[in-house]
Formats: structure tokens, sequence, C-alpha cells
């Protein structure tokens, strides 16, 4: 999910007048340094690594900054070029994100991004008002194709709009060059000032052509070379770890995931084996054999790895929220306290662990595989400040961020993403099997586990309010029925707790086309719903389920979702999906829907 009310910055009094563009005589001006260097300015939006992640597959270098950098600091960057990302805010608001206002006259290509377009046709005089239409979903709008940004691509492109303002008068000095079904300007362009918006995001998959825009945009508008690559960025991070180590001793808390065994192969490379000490933490929410699994191929790798069995300090342990204490983690039933509590218990664990290794603790580093996605999902400065908490990592809670601010935490994939980390991981020979495991996060089936104790955490007006918005999608053998238990998702940039809605069908072959638009039309229009499933089986033909399966953390749960999980990832290998099928998380759901059986649904 991306913005949902977008206008331009309250903060600034009166837009900049006289504003103009020199465009500069001959080639494009290229950085002093080694690459030339894209500036993504991060207006708040929760997927402004998004844009970094497919502007470095297109092997130019990415650097994300605030949106109020001040343009002092934008030259003496040596920037190429500018992206502004999207963002959450009201542009009138008295929280919209403040800008310089001479970075519009500082003559570098520049490509607005949703709230970006927005914010550039304002600033040059053009209106964004609140429409009475939204626009949430895939939608194919017209473009013009003799523009630079969209050259090489037919009339037509299907792209992710989401969004509840809208450009409705073109800035002087630009045009409109793509137009959503419903009329509305989906991007314009200053082809003399090398100034480009759209309203649509190209950064995401669901954007089809995007990754075409903007290669338009970094190499035919802004004159990028392409020779950010893979193997000068391994050359870069391994300078970084040295002179973040020096004489320490590392202490590596290797999950068995990619990310950990990546980080931890690196800082090996880097450093040696010696002063490496790698601990694998079994809290008991593993996959099936994970820790033997992990052994083994750290081992054939030449990293020793010590196993700590810990299960019952994780289930017992607790943590303080907002100067509370929590239940303990086997009676929590909040997913952000679960994820809290396993990820102040990692940082606990791991400060035993170096007394047993008769370490120095003023002379030891704790290492993660942290990647940037991580961060900005748990809204870290280290990333943005404008971001807003969706799920707070269980390397990025608070404990963690203040060894991070003393000094003792390294991340040696803090700036990378997930297929970014496979590619290092080969390159460092690690085997292609853990290369490629499925992401599993630290915390593992413990937040896999959807945790209740009661149906519905919403009062019963608001329960039939809701149940009767999707009576009206019961058509054509498909009925809608709001199902008792929430679920963290992403709408307009910020987080959201809210009910499912599942989808069921008395056909014997589901009509997937029709499913589909449902899944996206029902959360634009049944606020209280944030997440569509299909339920599988027979139809349910009530608006809502009334029952719950009281559902903790314990061994029953946990091992009824590791077996499930196990058969899901045999599955995979044995049909040679594992590298096509980019993730798939089993999840124990705290519902019989209607068996009377008082069991779960998968």
């Amino acid at each position: 999910r991306y913005p949902t009310n977008l206008r331009a910055p309250g903060e600034i009094e009166s837009r900049p007048s006289g504003l103009h563009f020199i465009p500069p005589k001959g080639d494009l001006p290229m950085a002093a340094h080694q690459h030339q260097k894209v500036l993504i300015l991060d207006a708040g939006a929760q997927y402004a690594k998004v844009i970094d992640r497919k502007v470095r597959e297109l092997c130019v270098e990415s650097v994300i900054k605030p949106l109020d950098m001040p343009v002092k600091e934008i030259e003496e960057g040596k920037y190429t070029a500018v992206i502004i990302s999207g963002g959450p805010q009201s542009v009138y608001g008295k929280n919209a994100p403040k800008y310089d206002p001479k970075l519009f006259e500082c003559g570098l290509p520049m490509l607005g991004i949703c709230y970006g377009m927005q914010l550039i046709n304002y600033v040059f005089k053009g209106k964004v008002e609140t429409g009475g239409t939204r626009e949430d979903g895939q939608f194919s709008i017209e473009i013009d194709n003799s523009s630079t940004l969209f050259s090489g691509l037919e009339k037509k492109s299907t792209v992710l709009l989401t969004h509840g303002d809208s450009v409705t008068e073109v800035a002087p000095g630009f045009k409109e060059i793509a137009k959503s079904p419903s009329g509305i300007t989906a991007a314009i362009e200053d082809a003399k000032r090398r100034v480009y918006g759209v309203q649509f995001h190209p950064e995401v998959d669901l954007s089809e052509d995007g990754m075409k825009m903007l290669d338009n945009f970094l190499k035919k508008v802004a004159g990028f070379k392409g020779d950010f690559t893979p193997k000068s960025r391994e050359e870069e991070a391994i300078k970084e770890i040295r002179e973040q180590v020096g004489d320490n001793d590392v202490l590596v808390l290797v999950s068995g995931g990619v990310d950990s065994a990546v980080c931890a192969a690196l800082l090996k490379k880097a450093i040696g084996p010696e002063r490496i000490y790698s601990i694998h933490v079994d809290h008991g929410f593993m996959r099936m054999d994970e820790s033997k699994t992990v052994v083994k191929a750290l081992n054939d790798v030449g990293l020793e790895l010590k196993v700590l069995s810990v299960q019952n300090e994780f289930l017992k342990a607790t943590t303080k929220i907002d100067g509370k204490e929590t239940p303990p983690l086997e009676e929590c039933i909040r997913p952000e306290w679960k994820r809290k509590i396993i990820g102040d218990t990692f940082m606990v664990v791991s400060e035993k662990a170096i007394k047993d290794f008769k370490l120095d603790v003023n002379k030891v580093l704790l290492a993660q595989g942290t990647l940037r996605p991580d961060l900005i999902e748990s809204a870290s400065t280290v990333v943005s400040s404008n971001a807003q908490v969706i799920k707070t990592h269980h390397n990025d809670t608070a404990l963690v961020r203040k060894l991070r601010d003393m000094g003792r935490i390294i991340e040696p994939l803090k700036d990378y993403h997930k297929d970014e980390v496979r590619e290092l991981g080969k390159a460092l020979g690690l085997p292609e099997k853990l290369v490629w495991r499925h992401p599993f996060p630290g915390p593992g089936l413990a937040i896999r586990i959807l945790c209740a104790d009661k149906p519905f955490d919403i009062s019963q007006e608001e329960q039939m309010k809701t149940a009767k918005e999707l009576e009206a999608y019961n058509k054509d053998g498909i009925y809608a029925t709001l199902l008792p238990t929430r679920s963290v998702g992403v709408q307009g940039d910020a987080r959201s707790y809210k009910q499912l809605c599942g989808l069921s069908t008395d056909k014997k072959t589901p009509d997937w086309k029709t499913l589909f638009e449902l899944a996206k039309e029902i959360p634009k229009k049944v606020h209280n719903v944030n997440r569509v499933v299909f339920v599988f089986g027979d139809p349910i033909k009530t608006s809502k389920l009334e029952t719950i399966t009281n559902t903790l953390l314990c061994q029953d749960t946990c091992d009824q979702l590791r077996a499930a999980d196990n058969i899901v990832t045999e599955q995979l290998i044995k049909n040679n999906l594992v590298k096509k099928v980019a993730q798939l998380p089993v999840i124990l759901f705290p519902c019989d829907f209607g068996t009377t059986c008082s069991c779960w649904s998968l």
C-alpha cells in the first residue's frame, strides 16, 4: 500500500517565485567520484528503498536522504540526478515534510513519484487537490510514448495507482504525458528542464513497465553509465567492516536464514575466522531440523557454530513497553509485543554468550544480518526520519538501537536488499541450497502463529456494520465473510492492524479473475478490512464467523505449524519451485471455519 492523502507541504508559506532551470551545455554533468549517484529524497514512503533496489538493479548507485536535505549538501555530494519519493502526509498538513526551496533551482534531472510529482507540480504553480475519486490498485493508463520517459513503450501501460489527491491543473511549462482511466493526470514532464513526475509507482512489480521507465530516466534523461556493480559494492563493504571492527572480536547471531549466513561469510572474508564467534540461537520457533541444517551448512564453508538451546528462556521472557511490563511471551496475543520480547531476549542471550566465550565486553561487536527493508519497516532513523512503524523487526528494537548508538552493533548488510544478498552469498562461495532458502524471520514460527483468546477486537456495532458492507460482494457463487481476527498490514504508508475478509466459492473451479478483482476492491471500500484471503473448501455463507480457536505460543502450536511448513518446503523442492516462488510463508490461523472441531487452519 502507498500514500493516501497527498498534497504539498504547508510549512512553506509561499511558493518560490521566478523558478527557472538552466540546462547544462554539452554533455550531462558527471560525478567527480568513482560512480555517478542518484539522490533519492525520502518524503516518508515506507517503500523508498524499493526505489533504491530497482535503481541498483540498473547498476546505478543511489543514496537516500530526507526530503529536507539542504541544497548545499546536495551540491557537495555531486549527485547526477534526483528522485523524490512518495509519502503519507497531507500536502497542506502540519506534519507535511519540509524541503529546501532551492532544490527546484539546482538544475539536476528530477523524477517525482506520487507525492513527488504533486510537490513538483505545486512548486511550479500548478494545482493539487483532494478529489472525490480515489485510485487504488492496478490500472491501464494512456501514455505519450514520444516522451523520453516512456520511450520504447506501447501507448498503454499497466501501473499501480494509489492516491487520494491529484494534479488538477498542470504547472506552466509542463505537459501531461499520461492519463488514468478516470481522466486524472498520471504523469507530467518539462523536457527542457529534464523534470518529470508520475502519479503511479514505477518501482513496484505491479507497474509492468516500471523498470523500463526508471531506466529511461536514469540512462536517457540523466546520462548514467550503469557501472555500479556487485563486485564494487562487495569491496566497499569489506573495507567498511575492517574499518569498523579494527582489532575487536565479533559475535555473530546466525538464525540459519540467508541474511545472517551471508553476514558471517562476509565477515570471515574481511577479517578471517579467528576473531569471529558464531552463535545459533534455538528459541524453539525454528523450522523442521533447522539447527542441524544450519550447523552443517556453515561448517561446510569453514565457520564454527555454537548452538544455544534456550526455548524455555524465550517462552518465559518479558520486556517493557512504554514503561509497562508485558506478559510472558507464551501468553502474548499482540504481534508487536511478541516481536519486541523476542528482539530484546536475543540481546540478553548474546550478552550471556559473550560471558561464556570469556570475551572482553568492551572489545566485542555484535554482528547482525539486518537489511535495509528491516530498518525501513521499523522506522529506523538509519534509513529515514519520516517512515512510520509497520512492524518492529527483531533486529531493530529499542535495545538494539541503544547498542548501535554505543557503536557495539555492526550490520554489514544494512544497505543490501534480499536479492542482492543472494548474489553476494553466491560470490562468497556459500552453497546454493543455503543461498536460495526462502526468507524466514528471526523470531521464526512465533510470528507466523496468529495468537487469539477471543473473536474480534472491534465493537459489536462495528462488526455488524462491516459484515453488512461485505454482503454487497456476495455474487455469482462467491461469498465474502468477516473473519474474527486481525492482521498487520500497510495502508497509506502507515501500519494498520485490522480485520480480514475471507472469500469462498461454491464453484468447483474458482473464478480467479473475479476473486482478484474483489481482493483489490474490498479494502478500498470496507475500511475495517486490510487483507483479503481465499478460503479453500466448502463455501462460508455467513456474513461473519463468530468463533476462534484459543491460540498461544506453546509446544503444540509450534509442532503443528512446523510440520505443515516442512510439507510445503518439501513440495517446493520436489517440484523445483524454490527459485520460482519468492516466498511462501505458512501461517497458523486461529479459526476452524465452522468445522466445530476446535482446530486451526493454515
